[in-house]
């Protein structure tokens, strides 16, 4: 169980969706919108909200998720118009909304045209005349007509001027009755926007809190097949708990060191990248949960047999250690591991293996699962030995006992054995 002075190891997320329909009450897509509470109220838009908006979306929630194929309106600010923010999705299905507020200069337009040559789509929000936004209407595919910001032959004169660039399609915001929709088609709009359609929902989901998405991330990255030393170095410290414990358990373990370490580099060079990828994501796993013990030992145990099993199908044995890890890891923490592959810069296999336990590295696990619920026919299937394997899993057992006594005795664990 989590303590009362730890944050908890999830928290709720959320985002608005509103509906956008076509004039034959078609779905055909929705807009985003930042939502930091269950509230219908959205905070000021800015590029804190307009970031969160896409972190969630293509990250937590996942865009399937939120909208299906249809399209995805997202404000956007200046930052990311004008390439200081990296967008994190490609053209299609993500239409970008420049908003109402923004001072269009030429560097917005620069940045604009080049996201449009790139494919990128824009809509045009809150549209007035002589905001300077006209400017954009060449490079705009959506223009959005608040109707009820505006008066009705403001609007008219609006929509005939916009009508005269062919590539524009107009949308009526904040149709309420069924007059202002009788009014959004005599503009000459194809898509409408508002209350009397579909109110905006706010979609939840549970995620990882970030400091414990970060300890999940920093195994990841350690374990990866190409990881350099270099890296790992500068990932460890970075985080000056988790180096002062490296250094703590180098100097205090017998690995046949003759002089103390001074420094996280000495100690990654001294023991070997193998072995400080394993001890260091150990450590961040016993950082995750305020677990008992059992529970921790037996992920470990799951990613050392995997690693030995791997060994012996001629599999990266490396990789089957983070598989049979994370894969627990979603288990402690009460989360798909489709959820949290989403969240880990995993390679493919090992993003394979997890979710659909496909693969050499999904075959493994699945021989694990087997053994641990006592059915053969998985492995009998694989020609492996049952002997062999009830003696990789008493290895495995007897390295994680080790492992957690070292947690124990000095913050981190005991060392990895040979293999």
């Amino acid at each position: 169980m989590t303590s009362a002075s730890e944050p908890p190891t999830t928290q709720l997320v959320h985002v608005g969706r509103q509906p956008i329909w076509n004039m034959d009450r078609e779905l055909i897509g929705y807009e985003l919108l930042f939502r930091s509470g269950l509230a219908l109220v959205a905070d000021q838009n800015g590029s804190y909200a307009t970031g969160q908006v896409i972190v969630r979306a293509f990250t937590e929630f996942g865009v399937s998720e939120l909208v299906g194929e249809k399209l995805c309106f997202i404000n956007t600010t200046r930052g990311f118009l004008v390439g200081e923010l990296p967008l994190p999705f490609g053209p299609g299905q993500v239409v970008l909304e420049v908003l109402e507020m923004m001072d269009v200069d030429d560097e917005v337009i620069a940045g604009i045209a080049a996201l449009v040559e790139r494919g990128y789509e824009i809509a045009l929000d809150d549209f007035v005349w002589g905001s300077g936004h006209e400017r954009l209407l060449d490079l705009a595919t959506y223009v959005k007509l608040d109707l009820m910001a505006t008066d009705r032959a403001t609007l008219r004169e609006i929509a005939r001027q916009c009508r005269a660039y062919p590539k524009v399609r107009l949308l009526a915001e904040k149709v309420e009755t069924d007059d202002d929709l009788i009014f959004a088609k005599s503009l000459g709009c194809e898509l409408v926007q508002g209350y009397l359609l579909g109110r905006p929902q706010v979609l939840s989901v549970q995620t990882l809190s970030p400091s414990r998405l970060g300890r999940v991330q920093l195994m990841a990255t350690l374990l990866r097949p190409d990881v350099e030393i270099t890296e790992v170095v500068s990932m460890v410290t970075r985080d000056p708990a988790l180096s002062l414990r490296l250094l703590q358990v180098t100097n205090s373990v017998g690995v046949g060191i003759r002089y103390k370490v001074s420094s996280v580099h000495e100690a990654v060079m001294m023991l070997g990248i193998a072995q400080v990828r394993q001890w260091v994501s150990l450590m961040a796993l016993s950082d995750l949960f305020d677990a008992d013990e059992v529970q921790i030992a037996q992920a470990v145990t799951r990613a050392r047999m995997c690693q030995l099993v791997a060994e012996q199908m001629g599999q990266p044995a490396d990789q089957a250690f983070t598989v049979g890890l994370l894969d627990r890891v979603a288990d402690l923490l009460g989360t798909p591991a489709a959820r949290l592959v989403e969240q880990l810069p995993l390679a493919t296999e090992t993003s394979r293996a997890l979710v659909e336990g496909t693969g050499p590295l999904g075959l493994v696990l699945q021989i694990i699962r087997a053994y641990e619920g006592g059915d053969a026919g998985p492995i009998i299937a694989t020609g492996l030995d049952p002997d062999r394997l009830t003696r990789s899993f008493l290895a495995a057992v007897g390295w994680s006992t080790r492992a957690m006594a070292g947690l124990a005795s000095t913050g981190a664990p005991a060392p990895v054995p040979a293999r």
